[in-house]
């Protein structure tokens, strides 16, 4: 009998210790890191920091998903003052090949943002050594959702909501946009009663398209979408925003860099949007690193671009 409840004990110390293992993390890409390497090339650089105004209140982790193994946070920057008819939203989700990075390298951005009168959302999503393809987008969605759930304490307007990405965080933003009302491409958990529709798209070097003449996408995108182009094409579609465009897609400003393969499809996605009168914009910022956005000089072009772009579709 003694055996016996030692032989229990070990299971049950045993399975404990497996519920408790850490989320797995890549912290390859950061902030710092990239400032160092980029540096080395243009020295002139400096990591953006904008003051937050007085004006602007701070809401850290908010959880807006709760999962059997873990909760899913958001930080947010938003207006304190009280206006008729509250402020637009947009929700920002960062870069780093779908595998690292975080959700405090969009907390400038978001500051700025908020300075500007929009309420700004910092989602944090699953990346894909923790889930796979099209887990992070039923995240974003989920998150979407919750803002609309918790409007009246953030002072959001719910009619007025864009998405807004750098790199990978580019290309879910516009996936996010572009799958507006299709259920494929989001789950039940957190605040299902809402709607996850948004109203416009900010681009920041996102890609368009996966499999494409212009894109030079390789193993992040297989590790994300757990597949190759060849073992399953249309998994790679169905995570292409080009492939998503119809009449009833939102309009979009692209901020790029002046490397190519970061807006891979995006002069063919514009076409296509011409073709069902959805407006778009383009802004090319000439000798950039991918990676631009947190960096001075280009900060605050890249958030006058975003700032115009949102006043137009939200404010005009």
């Amino acid at each position: 009998m003694q055996r016996l409840n030692v032989f229990f004990i070990l299971i049950l110390v045993s399975v404990m210790g497996f519920a408790q293992q850490p989320i797995p993390r890549d912290t390859s890409f950061t902030v710092r890191g990239t400032f160092v390497k980029e540096k080395k090339h243009r020295p002139y650089i400096e990591i953006a920091r904008p003051e937050m105004s007085e004006e602007v209140a701070f809401l850290k982790d908010q959880v807006y998903k709760k999962r059997e193994e873990r909760e899913l946070t958001v930080d947010v920057y938003y207006p304190k003052k009280k206006i008729k008819g509250n402020y637009p939203g947009v929700i920002l989700i960062h870069g780093g090949g779908w595998r690292s990075g975080d959700k405090s390298q969009t907390g400038s951005m978001a500051i700025a943002l908020a300075n500007s009168g929009y309420v700004a959302v910092c989602v944090e999503y699953r990346l894909s050594l923790e889930a796979k393809y099209p887990e992070a987008v039923y995240d974003i969605k989920s998150a979407i959702r919750w803002m609309r759930a918790n409007s009246k304490m953030l002072n959001l307007d719910t009619k007025k909501i864009s998405t807004l990405g750098m790199s990978a965080g580019g290309q879910l933003a516009t996936l996010v946009g572009f799958t507006n009302f299709n259920k494929e491409y989001e789950d039940t958990v957190g605040n299902p009663e809402q709607s996850s529709a948004i109203q416009a798209v900010v681009n920041i070097d996102g890609t368009l398209s996966f499999h494409h003449r212009e894109s030079k996408e390789g193993t992040a995108t297989s590790s994300w979408l757990n597949c190759t182009y060849e073992e399953n094409p249309k998994i790679w579609e169905s995570a292409s925003p080009l492939d998503q465009v119809s009449k009833h897609s939102p309009p979009i400003v692209f901020i790029n860099s002046s490397i190519p393969r970061y807006h891979a499809g995006r002069d063919d996605m514009i076409q296509q949007l011409n073709s069902f009168h959805v407006y778009s914009e383009v802004h090319t910022l000439a000798d950039t690193p991918h990676p631009f956005w947190f960096f001075h000089p280009w900060f605050t072009p890249t958030v006058n671009h975003a700032v115009a772009f949102l006043d137009k579709i939200f404010k005009n």
